[in-house]
């Protein structure tokens, strides 16, 4: 009779572990992509589940343009307010640079941009986690340090407690083709 309880019991301790999983496994059909029409099998994404995709693109296409014009006006505000506190930059020398350090040369006005000239851009969209990847040409100095030339870069926004944050850059140039 032991032996039946505990298998009993056994049994029941498996079906009320097994539930939880099984229950979750319900919810969005598979999401499925404009371009090829197949399933990712994941279920909808969140733009998708939203209906806002083209409002969060927006978005952030004007706040990465927030960010383009206060380098020309030379303006650290805007971005002490839409960099995250954990942000990280790489320019296109490699160099790291964290919050204060690319607040720095703009308060101090070491950095100096004449144009920022975007020729392409495109923001794509995943839950929370925003990707621009750009191409522009720009003109600007760093003290002695040329910026200018093509580059391509790709900026990160996170939103965090209802609001879109830059959490990282990275430019790389785009070098003359023979």
């Amino acid at each position: 009779m032991r032996k039946v309880n505990r298998i009993v019991l056994a049994v029941v301790a498996v079906c009320l572990l097994a539930a939880p999983l099984a229950l979750g496994q319900g919810g969005n059909p598979p999401a499925s992509t404009k371009q090829s029409g197949q399933t990712s099998g994941k279920g909808m994404t969140a733009a998708e589940q939203t209906g806002k995709s083209g409002d969060v693109e927006q978005t952030i296409k004007g706040l990465t343009e927030r960010l383009n014009q206060a380098s020309l006006k030379g303006d650290p505000d805007p971005y002490d307010k839409l960099l995250s506190d954990d942000y990280i930059s790489i320019s296109v020398y490699g160099t790291a640079r964290t919050k204060p350090e690319v607040l720095e040369p703009y308060k101090s006005g070491k950095i100096k941009w004449e144009a920022i000239d975007v020729l392409d851009m495109k923001v794509r969209v995943y839950g929370d986690t925003a990707l621009v990847n750009y191409t522009a040409k720009v003109k600007g100095h760093l003290g002695a340090t040329d910026l200018s030339g093509l580059e391509r870069a790709v900026r990160v926004w996170i939103k965090r407690k209802g609001q879109w944050q830059c959490v990282s850059w990275q430019a790389t140039h785009i070098a003359q083709q023979p």
